[in-house]
């Protein structure tokens, strides 16, 4: 999970269906009677008069695309012939106060009364950008959820400075479930968070900071940020067809950039110089990456003890942060979906942290969507080795869904679920 805000670039999805001019879409959530439904919102990085499109299912793409199977009209959107109608949700803005930051919000809620509807917060990932008025908030409310979406501090409309500090934001989340819980009276039954990829470390330490119904997490870790390190070296070389030799190198590197990191740039340097030796020569050494162990082989001591702290750790990042300490008190129901091929979160070490949970009695259910990247997206792999994202899996939208409001039952696409069902009731 990049701790700089790096997008991923998602190519438009090869869809099969006929061109359809699209000129006068209007942003949106628009259902089909049988409760599929498509969302559409504005992107900066799609030309005007375009729209990102997401489905229930999963695909997305731009309106303006050729391949875009909608047309939109002052009626609705229309696919496969027939109208999709707009939902009108009612939607709050709101602003609470945590740690001393003000921070903005808005909830989303479906157009029809329900006391016992469920209540999510989404808790976002490391991104800077603002998650309010994005896919995620109305795909989830489209299926019969209130959301409350917020800024995180430091990014969007929220005050304060920017920061990855798990303990903070997972303070902050807890605002944020107290503050749209407030907003319901009446109107909503049991409330939890949703936190992906980054989100993953912090919403169930929010969940042990305040009373929370349940936890979803998408393409999370149950591993501290050096670790995450480590298991992306290791997918890294494993996937240029080296061995057993070259693992136990990164593991060396990992090893002595973490002391690196965990002693303020002031020790590390003496190990980190004898794998240096120990890779000179080797062609893979010069492409490895991690989160940070390959940029810092490539500096000099001299340079790491000048900026290394400013360029590395300057976040107040949690860098032996124990996720799974923070899971060992989670009394809640918890959903964690694993992307099977996830280069940027590995799974190895978070899918038998999660397993092992499950084995000792925790409410603990595991999904596993194979051929999946970071984000849930399917993928095709580039001549270089690269991925270039097409679509987010089917399946994942609609069992996150249903997941929170008790109703999983499956199948979801091709997800593999590994342990016995757990639901919020």
């Amino acid at each position: 999970m990049k701790r700089l805000a790096t997008p991923f670039v998602l190519l438009a999805a090869c869809l099969s269906a006929p061109a359809l001019a699209q000129t006068s879409c209007q942003p949106g959530t628009y259902a089909a009677p049988d409760g599929d439904f498509v969302v559409l919102v504005p992107l900066p990085s799609i030309p005007a008069p375009g729209l990102r499109y997401l489905f229930r299912d999963g695909r997305r793409g731009a309106t303006t695309d050729a391949t875009a199977p909608l047309a939109c009209s002052n009626d609705g959107v229309m696919i496969g012939g027939a109208t999709w109608k707009p939902i009108v949700f009612r939607e709050t803005p709101a602003t609470f106060n945590s740690v001393g930051t003000k921070l903005s919000g808005v909830l989303i809620e479906p157009p029809t009364a329900d006391p016992k509807r469920p209540l999510v917060v989404m808790v976002h990932g490391s991104e800077r950008n603002s998650p309010i008025g994005g896919v995620y908030g109305y795909a989830m409310a489209a299926q019969g959820i209130s959301v409350f979406v917020y800024d995180k501090r430091g990014t969007g409309a929220s005050e304060g400075e920017y920061t990855q500090n798990f303990e903070l934001l997972a303070a902050d989340a807890a605002q944020a479930l107290g503050q749209a819980r407030s907003m319901t009276p009446g109107r909503a039954g049991r409330a939890g968070f949703f936190g992906g990829s980054q989100g993953g470390w912090v919403a169930p330490r929010a969940a042990t900071l305040t009373k929370a119904d349940f936890v979803a997490v998408g393409f999370g870790l149950v591993a501290s940020p050096i670790e995450e390190d480590r298991e992306q070296l290791v997918s890294e070389v494993r996937a240029a067809g080296q061995g057993d030799e070259a693992v136990q190198l990164v593991n060396r590197l990992s090893s002595a950039t973490g002391k690196l990191l965990l002693s303020n740039f002031t020790a590390g340097y003496d190990e980190l110089d004898a794998v240096r030796r120990d890779m000179a020569g080797k062609a893979w050494a010069a492409t490895i990456a991690g989160e940070h162990s390959g940029a810092m082989l490539r500096m000099s001591n001299d340079e790491l003890r000048r900026v290394g702290r400013a360029r590395f750790d300057n976040l107040e990042l949690i860098w032996d942060y124990d996720a799974l300490a923070a899971l060992k008190k989670l009394d809640a129901p918890l959903l964690w979906v694993l992307a099977g091929e996830d280069r940027e979160a590995p799974i190895e070490t978070t899918r038998g942290a999660l397993l092992g949970l499950a084995k000792g009695g925790r409410p603990v259910d595991v999904y596993l969507f194979p051929d999946t990247d970071h984000g849930m997206f399917e993928f095709r792999t580039n001549a270089d080795g690269s991925r270039s994202g097409t679509r987010i899996t089917d399946g994942y939208l609609k069992l996150l869904g249903d997941w929170i409001k008790g109703t999983a039952r499956g199948p979801y696409g091709r997800a593999e679920h590994l342990t016995k069902s757990v639901s919020p009731r």
